[in-house]
């Protein structure tokens, strides 16, 4: 007899957060409906129907948003295997388990840990399993159960946008569509009414309405124009539970903007405008500006003026601003007021873009009358023409007159006129002018090689009035006449292989001439005469303004010559005939067998462009010997240098300077330095270094004194740059000495040999109130003056 081992999950009705079971199939008997049993088989998770049991269940339902402060109770897990010992350990896997789900592993006890929110997950799939504590084996196969969390109604309806943006024509009928709104419910929707939205208008009425299931809008008023008001905002709400007392809501702003349609025409603000023209009003220039207003925007607004009547119809015209939309008035025609001093026109503004649906307004034009009062100036000279096109041949003789510009006073005056030219346009003065018959002649001789066209500018002026002037371009073409000999293309410098044979080509030359020709160039090749009949080449014309070098003879020597200057004449077929001597150079060169170029160096066969093992060695030796010389000389003068500096008794750096005195005193041996006293204006620049041979002798040059306001750091650093630049210093590091007293001494230079070169006695007595270490110093001198007084 086989045994089922089955898991028991109890639920129990009585608890204050119950959980609700879904029953799979219930026999016609009743069940206790205090227990409620989950049977759960081992044999690939198929529901065993047991005869002990009335009820089966595999899933269970929880209240979402569970505010209690204890656990939520779930259920109960418990085996028939459990004999309450404690030898079976209870374990729960799955959604959740250990985190949202936990279960005593004692009792089977499943408690909920945190508030569950089915908009998160709804649904949770667990497994259950009972263990043997000891040995860790399971009892029970494992099973799975669902928890479903049921839903309430905690998620108001959210609009899919914050603010909704949309337009409509003005004018629309009503019910025209507008926009559509969609807010959405996070509840479920298979349960109650938490998710059915519903949809109402809380400002906007009447203009526009809302559908209530379809969120969407429409206009609710005929009529609706634009240019008494253009923007309207909408607020609608969303409300779930259908609508009904107790349901969350949420609202949208829509903003509604009515936009233009043609449904205004164009109309003048007046009747009649009035203008003033000068006579003297270029053509195309602006007289005046109208406008007619229109109260749409955009194209709608869109205005088209023309002139449909009057007497100055053909002499103004009339053009839109499509920044604007005025109408500017312009001048078609030269106004003359001794002709004409009044017109009177009628103008039309028309709307370019007519919608027939607003045809019934009325008629989308409107007209006004313009009158234009013509003023009379003093009008410059008026050309006969606009423009003057004249021709020239190059060689025409200077002074020759090339054609002749005529200008008059318009006015009833006729004064008279004079004529020059403006010299910004002929700086090289090229032509000139007779100022009283406007006649044009050349001052210049002209080349149509260097310029075809000579654009230049006549002014006529007023004799009476010089500021009354006017312009006119006149064009003048130079034409062409045969006066340039044909050239080479380019400059032709070929070769000719040393192996040529006979009546080979070796070069193909071509020519260009400056000159114009109608029917195209025509130019003849021949070889100068004094080359035709001693040349080792011939020419050959080929007819087709191209001619061919030729060799011949036979071989050709570059040591006997290597170069060839072949003069060719090129002649034209124009008149008069034109011709020049060119000259092809023509280089003599060693080639291979297949007339591939490899040297024109005439020396490049007499030696071999590679060296001999002989003379790489000589070379090698060269250098051997070059460099045991420098190692030879460096160490000479290694030597030497260790040589002493100073061998002459008499070199000044040596030399000692007594003053055959004690000093100032027994006690004071190192008073100072004698050395220092040395006045540097004395020392003598010019004599030459005694340690070493001078390569050079340099013009002596004088140390510049130092500056009685220097300090002994800048004096010697002054020294030290002027022996750093001193060229006739040595090449190595020597001892300079620097002697110099100090500064603001007022005792000046104590030197004795300083004192020899005064000219007159001094007082010493100073000396004494120098203290003790002047006092040996001060007897001496101060006796010496009394043996002079003596």
């Amino acid at each position: 007899m086989r045994t089922y081992h089955c898991f028991w999950l109890l639920f129990w009705a009585g608890q204050p957060h119950q959980s609700f079971l879904t029953p799979l199939s219930k026999r016609t008997s009743g069940f206790p409906e205090k227990e409620k049993v989950l049977v759960l088989s081992g044999n690939s998770r198929q529901d065993l129907h047991r005869s002990k049991r009335s009820w089966m269940w595999n899933q269970f339902f929880l209240l979402e948003e569970y505010t209690g402060t204890d656990y939520q109770y779930v259920g109960k897990l418990h085996s028939d295997q459990d004999k309450g010992d404690g030898s079976l350990k209870y374990i729960l896997s799955g959604d959740g388990a250990g985190d949202l789900f936990i279960i005593n592993e004692n009792t089977g006890d499943i408690q909920a840990t945190k508030r569950l929110d089915r908009e998160e997950k709804p649904v949770y799939i667990l497994r259950a399993q009972a263990i043997n504590r000891k040995t860790g084996r399971p009892v029970e196969p494992e099973s799975e159960f669902i928890i479903k969390i049921h839903d309430i109604n905690d998620n108001e309806p959210m609009f899919t946008k914050d603010v909704y943006n949309a337009s409509i024509p003005e004018m629309s009928d009503v019910g025209t569509f507008v926009v559509q709104v969609t807010a959405t419910d996070a509840d479920d929707p298979t349960y109650g009414n938490s998710a059915k939205v519903v949809y109402s208008i809380l400002q906007g009425q009447p203009y526009f309405s809302v559908e209530s299931e379809t969120g969407i809008i429409k206009t609710a008023l005929l009529n609706m124009d634009r240019e008494n008001r253009e923007q309207y905002q909408v607020v609608i709400q969303a409300k779930d539970m259908g609508g009904q007392m107790g349901g969350l809501s949420g609202t949208t702003t829509v903003n509604i903007t009515l936009t233009d349609v043609n449904d205004n025409p164009p109309r003048f603000p007046q009747s009649t405008y009035q203008f003033r023209a000068p006579e003297s009003t270029p053509l195309d220039s602006p007289v005046g500006r109208i406008k007619a207003n229109d109260a749409d925007v955009d194209e709608n607004a869109e205005i088209e003026y023309s002139i449909t009547e009057g007497d100055g119809y053909d002499m103004f015209g009339i053009t839109t601003d499509k920044d604007t939309q005025e109408g500017i008035i312009t001048v078609k025609k030269a106004l003359d007021f001794e002709s004409k001093n009044l017109y009177i026109l009628k103008v039309e503004a028309t709307n370019t873009h007519v919608d027939p649906r607003f045809l019934y307004l009325g008629p989308f034009k409107d007209s006004a009358t313009v009158r234009i009062q013509v003023e009379d100036v003093d009008e410059p000279p008026m050309f006969s023409r606009p423009a003057y096109i004249m021709e020239v041949k190059e060689d025409v003789p200077l002074n020759s007159v090339i054609g002749t510009v005529t200008a008059q006073d318009p006015d009833a005056a006729k004064n008279p006129v004079k004529y020059s030219v403006d010299r910004h346009t002929d700086m090289d003065r090229v032509f000139n002018i007779n100022s009283g018959n406007g006649s044009i002649f050349t001052s210049k001789p002209l080349d149509r090689e260097t310029l075809l066209w000579h654009n230049i500018t006549v002014i006529a002026a007023e004799i009476n009035n010089p500021k009354q002037s006017s312009r006119v371009p006149v064009f003048i073409k130079v034409l062409d006449v045969n006066d340039n000999a044909p050239e080479f293309a380019m400059f032709y410098e070929t070769f000719v292989c040393e192996n040529a044979k006979a009546e080979q080509l070796i070069q193909t030359l071509s020519a260009v001439d400056k000159d114009d020709s109608y029917n195209g160039h025509q130019f003849s090749f021949s070889l100068a005469p004094e080359a035709a009949s001693s040349s080792n080449f011939t020419l050959q014309d080929n007819r087709d303004n191209t001619a061919g070098i030729f060799t011949r003879k036979t071989r050709y020597n570059r040591h006997e010559t290597s170069t060839y200057f072949l003069p060719v004449v090129i002649s034209d077929n124009d008149y008069p005939i034109q011709s020049s001597t060119e000259t092809v150079t023509i280089r003599v060169c060693a080639c291979d067998h297949r007339g591939k170029m490899l040297s024109c160096n005439a020396e490049a066969l007499i030696h071999p462009t590679g060296l001999s093992t002989g003379a790489l060695i000589a070379i090698l030796l060269c250098i051997i010997i070059l460099l045991v010389t420098v190692v030879l000389f460096a160490a000479l003068r290694r030597q030497r240098k260790k040589e002493p500096l100073i061998i002459s008794k008499e070199d000044i750096r040596d030399n000692i300077v007594s003053y055959n005195d004690e000093g100032g005193g027994e006690e004071d041996t190192q008073a100072f330095d004698i050395g220092t006293l040395r006045n540097p204006e004395a020392i003598d620049d010019n004599k030459l270094r005694r340690d070493i041979v001078p390569e050079t002798l340099f013009m002596p040059r004088r140390t510049a004194t130092a500056r009685d306001n220097t300090d002994v750091r800048d004096f010697i650093n002054q020294r030290l740059k002027e022996n750093d630049t001193d060229p006739t210093a040595p090449p190595y590091d020597s001892l300079a000495t620097y002697a110099y007293e100090g500064n603001g001494s007022v005792a000046e230079s104590l030197s004795s040999l300083e004192s020899v070169t005064t000219d007159g006695d001094q007082d010493y007595d100073y000396l004494s109130d120098w203290g003790p270490r002047f006092k040996k110093l001060a007897d001496m001198y101060g006796s010496m003056d009394s043996d002079k007084d003596s």
